[in-house]
């Protein structure tokens, strides 16, 4: 039953994506999906009526109740959940999306049941490269209730997943996908399409409330990003000033930032020169960070006036920032970037006034984590075919991808970098004693790579796949002690490099291949014991002379012309037979006529014999005979 929902729900979800990307190429808008986990019916939410589509694209979990976090959490009422019990990967696949540039925001809650433990902790992937790691008691900070990545989409499709890290179970409240300009936040680093830019810190200076890009009346393009409002940094040591009069050069591409956003601004003060912002980083990371200036002070308004050195960590990364000169103009925005390294878990922003004093409108930090290569697609296909041959318990989980996140590679299965193809690939499969059913699929042997494969301790039927034979590096193969059958296959023989071979507890039969039998004397280790039907290999039962394959032919024409020959004869003798019974029904049939005449005749003569008028007629015609007829 679940099986079929889903399989209607991808089907949903498919015509949905695509109705909104005719719709998107109508309008000449950005590309938008957003989708109320937990909900059977779209839903739109006030005040900007905001379309969420149902839930589709999953690939486990529950429906439940959801239990907001934050103000700032979007109005849904509904989650889904993803109990450990049920895998520790979940995902959600999103297809046909057209390739391009995306921000990618998920929205936790919490599920809305005392029964289940609140505030999961749990790691975030989004297409096999991990995007966050939430921290404890993120629901009681706002920018912390979600998690915001900019992605790039080149197949069309995006995979976001959720790993279990025994912390709870992940609860999702909301995912939304919202198409970018494809050169916005273009830090200047070659290759930036393979990077991953995450949302570390958004603040909107001299503003004491959150706000998206909805809220400051953003452009689309701009991706409705979240902005954290701060009065001060430093307890009333320095001040907060706004203006209503309009930005310059604000809502431009590629970032289109909204004008708003440079309306209100935080200043020093005598009693505190420098402005200081720290916030907590991952350590040994890059990060992006964003300033953005307009000078909205109506008592600066020329050149030096206000000159300042930005700092991080200690570093100047911009020397004598004059932002009258920069821009031309005051109320006019300004945006500088710069690429640093962390080493240590904290990043300090320090703006050192050299004449007048500091001021900001907004900081953006942005953590740069590279891409993860993905593993080959035709494996991760073949794995998926694995699974459902196989049955595998839902407690394995297999989605996603096999061997990225790196810290979230699939139960089972051991990857490995192929420097050829540029790919993960698979080099090793171990699920023993975990109550495998079904069969081996032949497509086993497009995992090309394996070196190990150990699957015993199942309940696993059927042959053993002839394709095994052809995974040239395989080096172990354990399939012992389930339910296969029929015979080893000869194909098994030419694994080469094949050193531990354990076929025993099987119902196997048959000759074992001549070219595994003398492996062990060369210091391979082969098991065939505890299956009956198997023959000619010391320990095991003797199966007569062996015959070629010329020689198995040859008898068998000997026996379909010898059964010829036989079936000749017997047509043969059959009819023969017909033929005699036939003649004996004749015979006897005229030999019958006669046997009724003679009875006839001696009715006749015993009916004279009692005849009185015979009798004279026949003693006087005797005694006028003459002697010679009486003689």
């Amino acid at each position: 039953m679940q099986v079929a929902a889903t399989t209607w729900l991808l089907f949903v979800s498919s015509v949905l994506v695509l109705a909104a990307h005719v719709a998107s190429a109508v309008s000449n808008e950005p590309f938008a999906i957003r989708i109320s986990c937990g909900a059977r019916e779209d839903i739109r939410t006030k005040p900007t009526n905001t379309l969420w589509y149902r839930d589709f694209g999953y690939t486990g979990g529950r429906y439940t109740n959801a239990s907001r976090t934050s103000s700032i959490v979007p109005p849904l009422k509904t989650l889904r959940h993803f109990p450990l019990s049920d895998g520790p990967e979940n995902c959600y696949n999103i297809n046909r999306i057209p390739n391009g540039h995306y921000a990618v925001r998920i929205f936790f809650a919490l599920v809305a049941d005392a029964d289940l433990q609140n505030e999961p902790v749990f790691d975030i992937s989004v297409d096999g490269t991990l995007t966050y790691s939430m921290k404890p008691g993120w629901s009681n900070h706002e920018d912390q209730s979600f998690m915001e990545a900019l992605i790039f989409v080149k197949k069309r499709s995006l995979c976001v997943c959720f790993h279990s890290t025994g912390h709870g179970d992940p609860s999702i409240l909301s995912i939304e996908i919202l198409q970018v300009d494809v050169n916005s936040y273009n830090y200047g680093r070659p290759r930036s399409n393979l990077m991953v830019l995450r949302t570390a810190k958004r603040l909107s200076c001299g503003s004491g409330k959150a706000a998206f890009d909805e809220d400051y009346n953003g452009d689309h393009w701009g991706g409705d990003r979240f902005w954290l409002g701060a009065l001060s940094f430093s307890q009333g040591s320095d001040q907060s000033i706004s203006t209503e009069q309009s930005i310059a050069e604000a809502s431009l591409p590629p970032n289109f930032y909204p004008k708003k956003l440079y309306q209100s601004a935080i200043i020093s003060t005598d009693r505190q020169p420098d402005l200081t912002f720290e916030i907590d980083v991952d350590p040994s990371k890059n990060y992006s960070i964003w300033f953005h200036f307009a000078e909205i002070d109506p008592r600066v308004t020329n050149e030096e006036e206000r000159v300042f050195d930005i700092l991080v960590n200690g570093d100047v990364i911009f020397e004598k920032v004059d932002i009258i000169r920069m821009t031309g103009e005051g109320h006019t925005a300004l945006v500088l970037n710069r690429t640093v390294s962390v080493s240590g878990r904290t990043l300090t922003i320090i703006l050192h006034p050299t004449k007048g004093y500091a001021i900001i409108n907004a900081i953006e930090v942005l953590e740069i984590i590279p891409s993860e290569l993905r593993t080959l697609a035709e494996e991760v296909s073949t794995l998926q075919t694995l699974k459902a041959s196989l049955g595998l318990p839902l407690r394995l989980g297999w989605n996603g991808d096999p061997c990225v996140p790196q810290q979230h590679p699939w139960s089972g299965v051991d990857c490995q970098y192929d420097k050829k193809s540029v790919r993960w690939v698979i080099d090793g499969l171990g699920l023993d004693n975990q109550g495998l059913k079904g069969f081996l699929p032949s497509d086993i042997s497009k995992l090309k790579h394996l070196e190990s494969i150990n699957l015993s301790g199942n309940s696993i039927q059927g042959s053993i796949p002839f394709s095994i034979g052809t995974i040239a590096g395989l080096q172990t193969l354990d399939l012992s002690y389930n339910q296969l059958n029929g015979s080893i296959p000869e194909s098994l023989g030419r694994l080469k490099l094949l050193r531990i071979l354990n076929l025993n507890g099987n119902l196997l039969s048959g000759r074992v291949p001549a070219t595994l039998g003398g492996r062990p004397l060369h210091g391979a280790s082969f098991n065939f014991t505890g299956n009956a039907g198997l023959c000619d290999i010391p320990g095991l039962p003797t199966c007569g002379p062996h015959l070629s394959i010329g020689a198995k032919v040859g008898i068998a024409l000997g026996s379909l012309i010898a059964f010829l020959l036989f079936l000749v004869c017997l047509v043969c003798w059959w009819k023969r037979r017909q033929n005699i019974l036939r003649t004996q029904k004749i015979a006897a049939s005229r030999e019958a006529s006669y046997a009724k005449a003679r009875t006839h005749f001696g009715r006749d003569v015993q009916m004279t014999k009692h005849s009185p008028q015979r009798s004279h007629d026949q003693s006087r015609i005797v005694t006028d005979d003459s002697p010679a007829l009486l003689s």
